[in-house]
């Protein structure tokens, strides 16, 4: 069953509201977190007087009882008696028995992310239920802390990520250069084919790839960009991999910089430059600072070496245009986060650390690993070489 949450009962009681609902799909990583449950279809979940109850359609309950988390099941047959949905279409009717399960539980006021579906909100309100928006992100704050089931979840995602780095270089290490591109078994290597060969990989550990990026030369200095077409020989190429594991829903992350052939004289400097600035970030991560703090020291080694960050220009396009990290779980981006104005770090946040420096139609280097946040410091759960990667 689902522990109690004492920050959201206590956001609850002060604001003098009733229940936390969620109608989402299991995809919906709130959604998820709350339930346990995933299903692909849309489904209610309320959290109140310390006790989370799923509406689900009846052929999912038995399922549920077996696999959620949930401490109530009820089943969408049980609400469907009202004269009023006879006539209504079947859509709109499946929200509107939400109506009657939150009367049934006594509930006259609901908080909802702000993400919950207008149509169920204005349904619950012309039927006498407040519904309030709910912009403090209480939800995502308690997720931000892991307990250790989910630390050893992340871990096992991150073990596949770095299954997919050993496979995306054992590719780039078996090609050959023609004419400055990279070619193996008689065809050019692509970004598109080695992320087919990662996501190979990933799979073998049970986990799966929405994107990943294998970035080389101009496409490295775009933000996200996935990279596309033949790799190029001597330039960085940034191998960037976040897989999702099927089972445990929880992801892993983290970025490579890999240079087949001969790095530049320029690439070694930005490659130092940007390990100097991830040691410093490390240096800094323990529960109590501020991610902004983290982030300010990445940005003074960048600063001092003269190259613009988010801190000295806006939006910069080149230099150190990004924050220094984010929070990993359900979402591959969540919170907290390493960056201007961030708050508190806390002991069981699970974050990213990736500096990087850019030239917009060059390309760019960057070196990212997945930390642990801990009382004294941190717990690196990244098992891989921080090395410039040159094969």
């Amino acid at each position: 069953m689902t522990p109690a949450l004492p920050q959201l009962t206590a956001f609850l009681d002060q604001a003098g509201i009733d229940g936390y609902l969620l109608d989402a799909d299991g995809n919906d990583s709130h959604q998820y977190y709350l339930s346990g449950y995933h299903m692909l279809d849309e489904f209610v979940t309320l959290y109140a007087d310390e006790r989370v109850t799923l509406l689900l359609p009846g052929p999912e309950c038995n399922q549920a009882e077996r696999d959620s988390a949930g401490d109530e099941i009820r089943s969408r047959a049980e609400f469907r008696n009202a004269a009023e949905l006879e006539d209504m279409d079947p859509r709109k009717a499946r929200k509107r028995v939400t109506v009657d399960f939150l009367d049934a539980a006594g509930i006259d006021s609901v908080s909802v992310p702000v993400s919950f579906p207008v149509g169920t909100a204005d349904l619950l309100r012309e039927h006498g239920i407040e519904v309030v928006p709910e912009y403090e992100y209480v939800l995502d704050e308690i997720r931000a802390v892991k307990d250790d089931r989910e630390i050893e979840r992340i871990r096992e995602t991150q073990r596949a990520a770095e299954d997919g780095m050993a496979a995306a270089e054992d590719l780039l290490e078996r090609a050959t250069v023609a004419d400055g591109v990279l070619h193996l078994d008689g065809d050019p290597l692509t970004s598109e084919r080695v992320r087919d060969r990662i996501e190979r990989a990933v799979l073998d550990r049970g986990c799966g790839l929405d994107q990943c990026i294998v970035a080389s030369g101009p496409a490295g200095a775009r933000a996200h960009d996935p990279g596309t077409g033949p790799l190029q020989a001597n330039v960085p190429i940034i191998i960037d991999i976040f897989p999702r594991n099927k089972r445990t829903r929880y992801f892993g992350d983290m970025t490579r910089t890999v240079v087949k052939g001969t790095p530049s004289d320029r690439t070694r400097e930005w490659y130092a430059l940007v390990s100097e600035a991830s040691e410093a970030a490390l240096d800094t991560v323990r529960a109590g600072v501020t991610g902004e703090t983290v982030h300010a020291a990445v940005c003074d080694v960048f600063e001092s070496a003269g190259y613009p960050t988010d801190r000295t220009a806006d939006d910069p396009d080149s230099g150190f245009p990004h924050a220094t990290g984010h929070g990993v779980g359900l979402d591959v981006h969540e919170a907290p986060y390493l960056a201007q104005q961030a708050g508190e770090l806390e002991a069981g946040h699970v974050v990213t650390v990736e500096p990087g420096l850019y030239e917009q139609g060059t390309g760019g280097v960057r070196l990212e690993d997945l930390v642990v946040v801990t009382d004294d410091g941190y717990e690196n759960v990244t098992d891989y070489p921080r090395d410039l990667r040159v094969v």
